[in-house]
C-alpha cells in the first residue's frame, strides 16, 4: 500500500501534467518525474484510482487515466480555453 504522501504527489503530477500539456501523463512519465520503477507508478496510479478520489479515475482495463477533475483526459463537448489557447477538456 502506497504512502499518502506518494499518492498525494501522484495526484498532484497528473494535474499539473493536464494544465501544462493538455494530457495526463503515462505512468511512465510519472515514475521518472516523481523517481519511481515504472511498476511503483503504475501500482500507485491504480492505488489512486481505487481510492475514490471524486472525478478521478482510470480507464477500466488500461492503466491510461481517464478524468482528473476538472479536466478529462479524452476529448469530451466541454472544451476549455485559456487567453484563446485550447488544449483541454472539461469533465
Amino acid at each position: 500500500m502506497a504512502e499518502p504522501q506518494l499518492l498525494a504527489s501522484v495526484y498532484h503530477a497528473i494535474q499539473s501534467g493536464l494544465v501544462r500539456n493538455g494530457r495526463a501523463p503515462h505512468y511512465t512519465e510519472l515514475a521518472a518525474e516523481l523517481k519511481l520503477s515504472s511498476d511503483e507508478a503504475r501500482q500507485a496510479l491504480h492505488e489512486l484510482d481505487g481510492r475514490g478520489v471524486p472525478g478521478f479515475w482510470v480507464r477500466p482495463d488500461t492503466d491510461l487515466v481517464e478524468s482528473c477533475a476538472p479536466f478529462s483526459n479524452i476529448p469530451t463537448q466541454y472544451l476549455i480555453s485559456v487567453e484563446g489557447q485550447h488544449k483541454w477538456y472539461g469533465q
